[in-house]
């Protein structure tokens, strides 16, 4: 199925209120938080996330209880945009803070806690990334509150929602406005943008990270978003044709214990 039939469809479901984006996204919210929480975190698992999306809880874990909160984080950041994205709420700087303190609460290193870093606030040390990218940090609150400001009022024409979702994403990781979690804040951005405007989410597979890191890279090169745009193309035929199930092995299936 193309992404057009894709957008198409969800656009035919009609989708109103929070309950309709919960069963629309039913299959969806456990294969993204999966995902999503693996391309920084290794440790996290299908299996792990699913136990806590479903029962709240994982039986027999020995591994870094930062695994653990990373999962039930994106839990609660799942159920809180919800609501969210069903009261049409516009991205705002407040918003992005408390996306972030959902997602990062209780994950921040010694490290970075020593230094003042906390979840739900902008940085106040310099942390680059790559070839320099990255805001100052007294200039990330007028950097995200300008792009803010872009997002208002996008007319829906020809692929207007596409490239201002990839622009969200790609100048948000520009900006690089957090000491940790940039990649997590963006990913859901860049879906909360896209529900927004009735536009169906997409997961960033792991095992596609690196064309993701390459698109991201180009943008940061030239500001240009067509790369992005067309990944994200053929990561929303990915993920709603579900043509590959996550990585699971027999033991995702087993009782605890076996």
């Amino acid at each position: 199925m193309q992404y057009q039939e894709i957008i198409k469809k969800w656009k035919d479901k009609k989708i109103t209120t929070a309950q309709d984006l919960k069963q629309s996204l039913s299959n969806y919210k456990i294969i993204f938080a999966y995902n999503s929480g693996a391309i920084e975190n290794p440790e996290i698992t299908y299996h792990n996330t699913r136990e806590i999306f479903e029962n709240g809880k994982v039986v027999n874990f020995t591994g870094d209880l930062r695994t653990i909160y990373e999962i039930e984080n994106q839990k609660k950041c799942y159920e809180f945009i919800i609501d969210k994205i069903a009261g049409k709420t516009p991205i705002t700087s407040e918003l992005i803070l408390q996306i972030h303190k959902k997602l990062m609460q209780g994950t921040y290193d010694e490290v970075r806690w020593s230094k003042g870093e906390r979840p739900g606030t902008f940085k106040v040390n310099d942390y680059g990334v790559a070839d320099g990218q990255g805001a100052l940090p007294d200039e990330v609150p007028g950097e995200i509150a300008e792009l803010c400001e872009e997002l208002i009022d996008i007319p829906d024409r020809g692929e207007n929602i596409l490239r201002a979702a990839a622009y969200v994403h790609c100048k948000f990781e520009n900006i690089h406005p957090f000491a940790d979690g940039n990649g997590r804040v963006g990913r859901t951005l860049m879906n909360y943008f896209l529900m927004l405007h009735d536009y169906p989410p997409i997961v960033v597979y792991n095992e596609t990270k690196d064309r993701y890191y390459q698109a991201l890279g180009h943008y940061d090169h030239t500001g240009d978003v067509t790369l992005f745009v067309d990944y994200m193309k053929e990561a929303m035929e990915q993920t709603w044709e579900m043509r590959r199930a996550p990585e699971v092995s027999l033991r995702d299936f087993l009782e605890p214990g076996i």
